[in-house]
């Protein structure tokens, strides 16, 4: 486990700095936080959908078969990573009004350390639940927030009010991507993919 990682919670006033220094001498090193952190999601809502399943009525428990599960991960994995690069895209494009404007890199690497809630938050997918994923989704956005709202004037090197109104702007930027993202996944799992889907009664 990195020690930016970890200070991302335990020192997320401080950790930016020291992410920006380890991006400009080694680029892409964010890479490997995006790509494993990912799959946390994809593959605990593998498990929670083949192994666990959900109920919808009494005695019955629904799960996915493994094809469409497979197909549902897989599709979640590339829309996370596709997000975290339109937002670091998103975030250079802003940057073009900054006196020290980041490389595409640098601004990938934030956006992937910023959305690390996210990442953890996927845990929940062990357990398929509609108010388990309300309440860990909900946390973890509060805390992305958050790391979005103090890191991003000491990331960019920029005075604090003008960081602020840029975070707030990259909020806004965010949540309409997700959405989009999220929307268009489902969308495409559920009327080309055609997943199957088992139900088990007396469970």
């Amino acid at each position: 486990m990195s020690a930016p990682f970890v200070r991302l919670f335990t020192q997320p006033n401080f950790v930016w700095t020291d992410i920006r220094k380890e991006e400009e001498a080694h680029p892409r090193h964010y890479l490997a936080h995006l790509l494993l952190l990912a799959l946390i999601p994809a593959v605990c809502l593998f498990i929670g959908t083949t192994y666990v399943g959900w109920s919808l009525v009494e005695n019955e428990t629904v799960r996915l078969t493994t094809t469409s599960a497979l197909q549902l991960c897989g599709l979640l994995y590339l829309s996370i990573i596709v997000g975290v690069v339109l937002m670091g895209l998103f975030i250079r494009w802003m940057s073009r009004t900054f006196d020290s404007r980041p490389n595409v890199n640098q601004c990938i690497g934030f956006a992937a350390y910023t959305v690390t809630p996210f990442f953890l938050a996927g845990i929940a997918g062990l357990y398929p639940s509609r108010w388990l994923a309300i309440t860990v989704l909900g946390a973890a956005s509060i805390y992305s927030t958050f790391l979005l709202f103090v890191g991003l004037p000491i990331f960019m090197h920029e005075r604090r009010e003008q960081g602020l109104l840029n975070a707030a702007s990259l909020w806004g930027v965010g949540l309409l991507v997700l959405v989009t993202i999220l929307v268009e996944m489902i969308l495409l799992w559920s009327n080309y993919l055609r997943p199957e889907y088992l139900r088990v009664t007396g469970v």
